[in-house]
């Protein structure tokens, strides 16, 4: 385990961070919802605020996060709705007594109403254009999503650490070793390309009736449909019907392959194993405790485990029709 990683980072010093790039910040900070970095809307005098990311130490390389910058201005070039950083002589990755920085405008938003068709079919057509620029050319820093990185190296983490109660540990290796045997069979459907990576509504802007796109941190390279299937909400029918609604207006732009289709439950899968590994590996930011106060508890790791059992039945279904 390492440090804990934001011992440090006070406000008197993200706002001498902030400054030293050349925004005149009024002193007022105002804390986002984010576990994973530390964001802040910061004000600044005579102008709008802004909201300025520090990233989280030790988890990723200049140039991924280059990268990941460089995609979304790619993105805004071809007029895509994108909340791109802000650039300071050139450069939007900054760093200041150790910790890195980078800065956004504020952009008011609300989630999009997935229950009108005309505005999923406006998330399909946005969507189509950004995944046909992103299937241009693939990223070089960035990670792939892959079955090892979330689904193996999460459960191996979980079991060499010791945070599954001794109660469900044969229930969890069981369960999930199948999953994994399960999901390997179905991993080479896909071309993987540039992607959003965690498209969820909550990343999903809805402003002069477009979808404005925020958040890149998590930009991969995977298949199209993990950038659809987290938009989907309801029962069966309506997931099915939604999709075809997205993907119609998709296609027009970037044809989605049918044979993705099944990957759809084994992506949530592999979501729900990361996210409780993602969450041990950060136990020792005093963030996530605060935020996680069951996850050391049996009562957690029993629907967990039953969470896995209900995915593994939802991979004998059939994949939803578009």
């Amino acid at each position: 385990m390492s440090e804990t990683p934001y011992e440090g980072l006070t406000p008197e010093r993200m706002l001498d961070a902030i400054d030293s790039v050349g925004f005149l910040t009024d002193g007022s900070l105002t804390a986002l919802n984010s576990y994973e970095n530390r964001v802040y809307q910061v004000g600044i005098e005579e102008a709008d605020p802004i909201i300025v990311k520090f990233y989280r130490p030790g988890r990723w390389s200049n140039d991924t996060i280059d990268e990941e910058h460089r995609f979304i201005f790619e993105l805004v070039e071809h007029e895509l709705p994108c909340v791109a950083p802000l650039k300071r002589d050139g450069q939007t990755l900054f760093e200041y007594e150790g910790f890195r920085f980078s800065a956004f405008p504020r952009e008011a938003g609300r989630p999009p109403n997935v229950e009108d068709y005309d505005v999923l079919a406006i998330i399909g057509h946005t969507l189509g254009r950004m995944h046909a620029i992103g299937a241009i050319k693939p990223f070089e820093h960035r990670q792939s999503l892959t079955v090892e990185r979330m689904g193996i190296e999460s459960r191996e983490f979980l079991l060499e650490n010791d945070f599954v109660p001794a109660d469900m540990r044969a229930a969890y290796e069981s369960v999930t070793a199948t999953l994994i045997e399960r999901i390997r069979g179905q991993w080479d459907a896909f071309t993987p390309i540039r992607i959003h990576g965690d498209c969820h509504m909550g990343n999903v802007l809805w402003r002069y009736d477009a979808p404005n796109f925020v958040d890149f941190d998590d930009t991969v390279n995977g298949p199209a449909i993990q950038d659809l299937w987290m938009l989907l909400s309801g029962d069966r029918a309506e997931r099915s019907m939604q999709l075809s609604e997205i993907a119609t207006a998709y296609d027009e732009f970037h044809e989605l392959s049918l044979r993705e289709l099944p990957l759809i439950e084994p992506l949530r899968t592999l979501r729900i194993m990361h996210h409780a590994a993602w969450i041990a590996r950060r136990w020792n930011d005093p963030a996530f405790p605060l935020a996680f106060p069951t996850f050391n508890d049996l009562r957690y790791w029993g629907e967990h485990v039953l969470s896995l059992k209900e995915q593994l039945a939802m991979l004998d279904e059939p994949p939803l029709a578009v």
